[in-house]
This record gives structure tokens, sequence and C-alpha cells, in this order.
């Protein structure tokens, strides 16, 4: 169940007041930039939690509607694991986490939780700036067998995610842009 009063500009504003750092910073895809979006800054604050997982379970329900159902979650360490762990809690839906790579004890696996193939799987992300990060957890996915609907953020830097994840044929959804968040570079 989700609340449909959860207010996006309240969301948006405690994202940013949380996490948004300003400097030098050199980003997972190798970029420099002058801000940075801290994700574990609002993803380990309860109050901020909340409200994005609320949003990403209304995304989520729109999504089964147009995708004919969604089975599961995921997200990839770190990162994604608060993300899709709050997520689950609201839409009830059982989670994947993605490692960056398998591990080199136990069973070994790079992919965590219970998969069937053809399951229907909505991949959350936290920040997205080239969509690097997901497409290769995707490819984890789709190797399992998923059939993965749509990749969704929390938010979209706008530095090439939508492009270069829609044109693996992937649906592409952000909960916030940086200009949502009030960033001008």
């Amino acid at each position: 169940m989700t609340n449909a009063g959860t207010d996006r500009d309240s969301v948006a504003k405690a994202i940013a007041d949380a996490s948004l750092l300003r400097g030098t910073f050199t980003l997972r895809s190798g970029r420099t930039s002058s801000y940075y979006l801290d994700k574990y800054r609002f993803s380990t604050r309860p109050e901020v939690l909340g409200p994005v997982a609320e949003l990403f379970a209304e995304r989520v329900a729109v999504l089964s509607d147009s995708a004919g159902g969604v089975d599961r979650l995921a997200g990839a360490e770190l990162g994604g694991i608060p993300l899709v762990a709050a997520a689950c809690l609201v839409t009830g839906h059982p989670t994947l986490f993605v490692r960056n790579a398998k591990k080199d004890y136990g069973t070994a696996k790079q992919l965590e939780g219970t998969i069937e193939p053809g399951d229907r799987v909505v991949f959350l992300e936290d920040v997205a700036t080239t969509g690097g990060q997901a497409l290769e957890a995707v490819g984890v996915l789709r190797e399992a067998g998923a059939s993965v609907v749509a990749v969704v953020a929390a938010i979209d830097r706008e530095e090439g995610a939508r492009e270069n994840i829609e044109a693996a044929g992937l649906r592409f959804e952000a909960l916030f842009t940086k200009r949502d968040l009030g960033i001008d570079d």
C-alpha cells in the first residue's frame, strides 16, 4: 500500500538537504563533478527513506499494471540494498540483491535471493549517472532468467543514464532528476 499523499517536493527537498555535497568529486563513471549526491546520507535516514520507498512503490504499481505484473524487485550492492529493502516492505514484492562480483566463499553467488526463469523484475537504482552499474546488474539478472521490466532510479543526474538504459531496450524512470533537487551545475 502506498500513501497517495506523499509530497514529492518535500521528499526532493529532504533528499537534497541530506545528500547534496559541493566540491570536486570523481564519480563511478570516472567523470568529475562539482557536486555529489551521497545516497547513504538519505538512505540511512528513516524519515527520508520511508517516503522514497512509498514513491518507488507507486512507480512499481504503475509498471506492474503496464507489464502484466511484477514478481520481484532488485537492487545492487551497496547503495541499492536499503532502497530495495524499504520498497519491498511497502510493495510486498520479494527482493534480489546483485553483488558487484561473485563472492569467493559459501555459495559463491553474485545474485542473492530466489528467482524463477521468467520472473518480471524491476531494478531499483540509487543515483543514475551513465547507467553503467544498472546495466551490469541487469545483465546478471537476465543471465539468471529474469525478465527485467524497467530500471527505476531514485535520482537521475541527467548525464546519459536514460539514453544508455533505453538504448539497451529497457524502460527507464526516475523518481527525481537533479533539477527536482534544485541542482543547477
